[in-house]
């Protein structure tokens, strides 16, 4: 006999505080207010507008590193989600020891390498990182960020991963 599907509720519960796990080991998200919105397998990244964000007040304007980072962040915490789902699915990584501190290794940038399309606004500005090649050891993200409308970019970037190992299942 098959094996009963899990209530909806349950999955989503298990899934969110997974990605709350994920995104609360690195505490620059944080200090940034940038939060993580799932929709299936898609996370969007969210920097939360803050007036300590603006790097022109004349303009006014996002700070270009705050920009950078918030790029970073929402292409390290897709991996670090893609890559540890099948896990986290199949109960070898629990949500609740994630909480508890018990953290996945998180994948570690090599390079990053930043658009700067137009001014960031002062308002909140999204991102969503697309996964071009992820092996084994190395992968390869372009994440796009915007804030108004998705077809008119403010930053966009490329960065390339070293993933953790199979075995680091735990531990930063």
């Amino acid at each position: 006999m098959a094996k009963r599907p899990e209530p909806i509720q349950v999955v989503k519960q298990r899934r969110d505080a997974a990605l709350g796990a994920i995104v609360s080991g690195v505490p620059y998200a944080r200090f940034l207010g940038v939060t993580f919105d799932r929709r299936g397998d898609e996370l969007t990244g969210i920097l939360n507008f803050d007036e300590n964000l603006i790097g022109n007040p004349f303009l006014p304007a996002l700070h270009g590193g705050a920009t950078a980072a918030f790029l970073e962040l929402t292409s390290v915490i897709t991996l670090s989600w893609s890559h540890h789902f099948p896990a986290i699915e199949s109960g070898a990584l629990d949500p609740e020891a994630m909480a508890n501190g018990e953290l996945p290794r998180m994948p570690k940038t090599i390079d990053f390498t930043v658009d700067y399309l137009r001014s960031g606004l002062p308002r909140d500005a999204y991102a969503r990182a697309t996964i071009s090649r992820a092996g084994r050891r190395y992968a390869s993200v372009h994440v796009e960020a915007w804030q108004d409308h998705h077809d008119k970019l403010y930053a966009q970037a490329t960065g390339h991963f070293l993933m953790p190992s199979p075995s680091d299942n735990g531990g930063s």
